[in-house]
């Protein structure tokens, strides 16, 4: 009996959602292009992280090396962006990683996907009013709060800049809610913030000195800078300062800088021939940003010392060093336009959608989904998102925020990558009436069906590992992968671990190499028998090249950027992991998928 308990849970925890089902998607009324995605893409990743985070990056975590925290940044971005690109043309439905997800590998990891999914969009509100906060104090400072604490308390007064711009932001929602014709408005400001940010790198390459990629101690003298010894906060000088520890630290800060891209799989009953059209969009906008960052943070660096900038600090203060005084008035207006780019549909929208998609398929209250479909408590429940965004920003420091955000991302990417690891070597899945012509055959034979299943089991052999019988993949060759997938990504997680505590790369201790030769061989021969394993041909417009390395490079470099998170800021992503583990054990997992509107 507990067996039998035991197996009908696990069966629950991965139960995968049928396609053939009602599928919530939200509807536009809008048509959009190649072109129009790639704009959307770009317009939504290149924004609040390029004008501040990049000063901040740069003077304590990487110097002029910020160049390749971008680059790292990017090629993480852009492995996860290729596997996102397969399942748009794979899963025709707007979702993103969380239906993704609950089609491959069940309802237990959709839910973490989803729940971190919120997570994230939740973030990017606070991120976004926090960035027109920082415009907003540094361009009229302090004299407004100063000038009214006589009148008012002084806990009021110091934070009256939240309060203001969030009444601004809801204002501007509703404003919003049925303004066509904002997406002309939309691909015209991401068109300038591009021209911009092009001046901005031609010239920093031009006003640079190459010398600020090599500077040393007596630069920092020459400075007037005190407790040069060793340099000390400083780093220890030249184009990595603070080494290749630094470089991995600020990738991970950088990473939100690259993340807005998957706002395109939620387009895809919007788009012109979507299975197309999205991976397109993926791949082109992500190429596009990864250039445009490269540029900005090289132009940033050659341009000031990186000692010189100080975090919250912004990119038009560049050209105040070079004496360009029109050059930061300009970008200003441009900051403050690529923030408002970035609000293109609301930042409320992604948020509502996943929680509504959720609701539905019964993970999530289903009185979720009736609020956000109401009229008026849809608006309400808006109010209510905002009252938590300025609870958070009470508590909470941008940094903090900032990587907690990384976190849920990257391991919504993680899942994503494995889903395609899977998906590529499982047998085609059969549609419904297959399927219960199938699930009455195995009724009928069912003495037949569990004698046949031994001898199945006895052809796995070590021979039939690396050269297995049938060209295409058969349910054997399936539960193969998906068990040699799992140990890849435990192994995976085990290697990031030792090389983070690894004290130093070039020490040459033989306890801490013969580890990771012995992880490395380890994972070369589990992902060799995954490579000899059939691959489904189902024919698709776009598919992710070099499996199995490519989705298995992608969850290795997020888990990498995963281990440069602080322990504080694991303690905030588990406590809300723990929340969302109780909401799903407690009711998701008893109503998931049992909704009417989810019946066959």
């Amino acid at each position: 009996m507990l067996r039998q308990a035991l197996y009908k849970f696990g069966q629950k925890l991965v139960h995968r959602h049928p396609l053939e089902q009602n599928i919530y998607e939200y509807e536009f009324g809008r048509s959009l292009s190649t072109l129009d995605l790639v704009v959307l893409g770009v317009g939504r990743t290149v924004g609040v992280g390029v004008y501040f985070l990049l000063a901040e990056v740069a003077s304590s975590q990487a110097g002029p090396a910020t160049v390749i925290c971008f680059l790292v940044a990017g090629l993480t971005s852009l492995l996860a962006g290729l596997c996102y690109a397969e399942f748009s043309a794979r899963v025709p439905h707007p979702g993103s990683a969380y239906l993704y997800c609950f089609v491959t590998i069940g309802e237990l990891w959709a839910f973490i996907t989803g729940w971190n999914l919120i997570l994230s969009f939740f973030i990017d509100a606070i991120v976004m009013i926090r960035a027109w906060t920082l415009i907003f104090e540094y361009h009229f400072g302090n004299q407004i709060s100063e000038s009214i604490s006589e009148h008012i308390p002084q806990v009021l007064a110091d934070n009256l800049v939240y309060f203001t711009m969030v009444l601004w932001f809801f204002l501007l929602e509703i404003r919003n809610l049925g303004f066509r014709g904002f997406f002309i408005v939309f691909k015209l400001l991401t068109l300038l913030k591009l021209l911009v940010l092009s001046f901005v790198i031609i010239s920093g390459f031009v006003k640079g000195d190459l010398h600020n990629w090599k500077l040393t101690e007596e630069d920092y003298i020459k400075a007037g800078l005190s407790d040069t010894s060793s340099l000390g906060p400083l780093g220890s000088g030249g184009f990595m300062p603070f080494g290749f520890q630094g470089i991995l630290r600020g990738a991970a800060t950088c990473f939100y800088a690259v993340i807005g891209f998957s706002v395109l799989v939620t387009r895809v009953k919007e788009s012109h021939k979507p299975e197309r059209s999205i991976p397109m969009g993926i791949v082109i906008s992500l190429l596009t940003c990864s250039l445009v960052y490269f540029g900005i943070s090289a132009a940033l660096t050659l341009m000031v010392p990186y000692y010189e900038l100080r975090p919250g600090s912004t990119l038009p203060e560049a050209f105040l060093h070079i004496g360009w005084g029109l050059a930061f008035y300009v970008l200003a207006v441009a900051v403050s336009c690529s923030i408002f780019v970035s609000m293109y549909y609301s930042f409320v929208f992604p948020i509502l959608l996943v929680i509504n998609m959720m609701a539905e398929d019964g993970l999530l209250f289903p009185v979720l989904a009736r609020v956000i479909t109401g009229t008026y408590t849809h608006l309400v429940f808006r109010i209510f998102i905002y009252v938590i965004v300025v609870i958070i920003l009470f508590f909470f420091g941008l940094a903090d925020l900032l990587d907690l955000r990384s976190i849920a991302t990257l391991l919504s990417y993680s899942l994503v990558a494995f889903c395609v690891l899977i998906i590529r070597y499982q047998p085609e899945r059969r549609n419904k009436e297959n399927e219960a012509k199938e699930q009455e055959e195995n009724e009928l034979n069912e003495a037949e069906v569990q004698e046949e299943s031994l001898p199945a089991a006895e052809k796995l052999t070590l021979q039939g590992l690396f050269f297995p019988g049938s060209p295409t993949p058969t349910p054997l060759s399936g539960r193969v992968v998906y068990v040699c997938s799992s140990l890849l990504v435990l192994l995976l997680i085990v290697l990031c671990l030792v090389l983070a505590q690894w004290p130093g790369w070039l020490s040459g201790d033989p306890g801490w190499i013969t580890v990771v030769v012995l992880l490395l061989v380890l994972i070369t021969g589990i992902t060799g028998i995954i490579w000899r394993q059939p691959q489904n041909s189902t024919p698709l417009h776009f598919k992710v090249p070099g499996l199995p390395l490519l989705p298995l490079l992608s969850i290795f470099l997020n888990v990498c950027l995963m281990m440069q998170m602080t322990a504080g800021t694991w303690a905030r992503f588990g406590a809300w992991m723990l929340t969302g583990f109780v909401i799903y054990f407690a009711y998701g997992i008893q109503h998931s998928l049992k909704r009417p509107n989810h019946r066959p």
